[in-house]
């Protein structure tokens, strides 16, 4: 190489590279000036949201590297994203819950819109487009799949998931037979909402202590496939429903740290969401039930109905923002059919049938002066269910539920029922077995 060339060479270099070395604060300031991103909790975020894929930055690095650096090059790439993680660390990234942040531009709740853009947790792959013509397909399947009375609140919920917001402390689950093409529902959404929408189970989420960390900075968690079998506990999903305030999440590997959540939960079934131990009123005020239409015999079937319905995404996305503006409207209180609310009843009286007993004749009889001892008031109860042939609670939920209800019931809870012998034990007066 001539000499000329040689100092055509060196001019050319980038100012981050010397020859011999990388000067990675130079580099990393130059690669943020071309593309903008910061770090939060560990995870890339550029002006269109989430970066899922982290290998994408590092293919970005490579290829800037990969003209001057010939050896090394993958060592000084993994080296640069450490670098990189910390010159664009942020604390926290706000989320607002006043607009939407969509491709082209923000859509406020009041219909605005501008094509102005900031750094965001979310922001959905799709345009607005406000002349988009009506998604009478889309319409046209929903209104197979569910009764007319509950497609307002399926609008609405679906709505709901476009902001990062839990005002409305629900979670919403379609239940039917199978077959009725409930999950073309979640094939629709993740066109509309790409990275901000992740695939799970409720199972796992409530069991699985690394699985809460992927719903941070997600929108919607749909699990398209709900397990009949009950949950062991319902902590986790509780709490993520009416998250209010940061929570404890673990990634492998890394110390575990506090992390907002604002996810919401779409589920799809053949039956109702089940806990093993927790039958309180909490678990299911947090429930919105829809049982959708059997499947019409009669009906022919749409290999490629999914991908028709995809089409419709920009007037399917304008039917939910509608919703989530009646909803906001209406102060975050859904829309709620009789037959949902039936729903949500026959739901809570599977999983807790002590209501029943207590409404039943000819096992115990409600009495000022009565007495019975928990133990005793469970054996009656007990033969109740297998006469009902239905599920008993355990022992301990049973009587935790008689104390949570004893004002409805006028009974009270004691540790001064005295049976024979002088034996004192816990229980209720103003009740008495048969």
């Amino acid at each position: 190489m001539t000499e000329q060339n040689e100092n055509e060479k060196i001019q050319a270099r980038p100012d981050w590279y010397n020859g011999k070395s990388v000067d990675e604060l130079a580099f990393c300031q130059e690669l943020l000036r071309e593309l903008p991103l910061v770090c939060v909790n560990g995870r890339f975020y550029s002006m269109e949201g989430k970066i899922s894929n982290e290998d994408k930055i590092g293919k970005f690095i490579y290829d800037k590297l990969k003209p001057w650096v010939k050896s090394g090059l993958n060592a000084n790439v993994e080296k640069l994203l450490l670098v990189l993680r910390r010159e664009c660390w942020e604390e926290e990234l706000p989320h607002y819950e006043d607009r939407i942040m969509l491709s082209d531009g923000t859509l406020w709740l009041d219909g605005g819109f501008t094509e102005d853009k900031c750094f965001c947790r979310n922001r959905l792959p799709i345009d607005f487009q406000p002349g988009a013509p009506e998604p009478g397909l889309w319409l046209e399947f929903l209104h197979e799949l569910l009764w007319e009375e509950d497609i307002p609140t399926l609008q609405e919920y679906l709505g709901y998931c476009l902001i990062p917001s839990t005002k409305a402390q629900k979670m919403l689950m379609l239940v039917g037979k199978g077959g009725e093409g409930k999950s073309r529902i979640g094939t629709v959404l993740r066109a509309i909402f790409g990275d901000n929408m992740v695939q799970n189970s409720l199972g796992k989420i409530e069991t699985n202590r690394f699985a809460r960390a992927d719903l941070e900075g997600a929108l919607l968690m749909v699990d398209d496939d709900m397990q009949m079998e009950a949950l062991p506990q319902t902590n986790y999903i509780k709490a993520i429903v009416t998250a209010d305030a940061p929570m404890d999440l673990e990634k492998k590997g890394i110390q575990s740290y506090q992390g907002e959540l604002y996810t919401r939960f779409l589920g799809f079934g053949n039956g109702s969401l089940k806990a093993l131990y927790d039958s309180s009123e909490g678990f299911f005020r947090r429930q919105i039930i829809l049982t959708v239409k059997p499947k019409d015999p009669r009906r022919k079937d749409d290999p490629n109905l999914a991908e028709k319905l995809i089409r419709e995404k920009n007037g399917i996305f304008n039917w939910c923002f509608v919703g989530l503006m009646r909803l906001v409207k209406n102060n975050y209180v859904f829309t709620i059919s009789r037959r949902a609310r039936e729903n949500l009843r026959a739901a809570y009286r599977d999983a807790n049938n002590a209501g029943d007993f207590l409404q039943s004749s000819g096992y115990f009889t409600l009495i000022q002066d009565g007495q019975a001892s928990s133990k005793e008031l469970y054996r009656v109860y007990k033969q109740w269910c297998d006469d009902n042939m239905t599920r008993t609670m355990n022992p301990k939920r049973f009587v935790s539920w008689l104390i949570e209800h004893q004002e409805r019931y006028q009974i009270q809870y004691t540790n001064s029922i005295y049976l024979p012998g002088g034996r004192r034990v816990r229980g209720f007066t103003g009740i008495e077995t048969a």
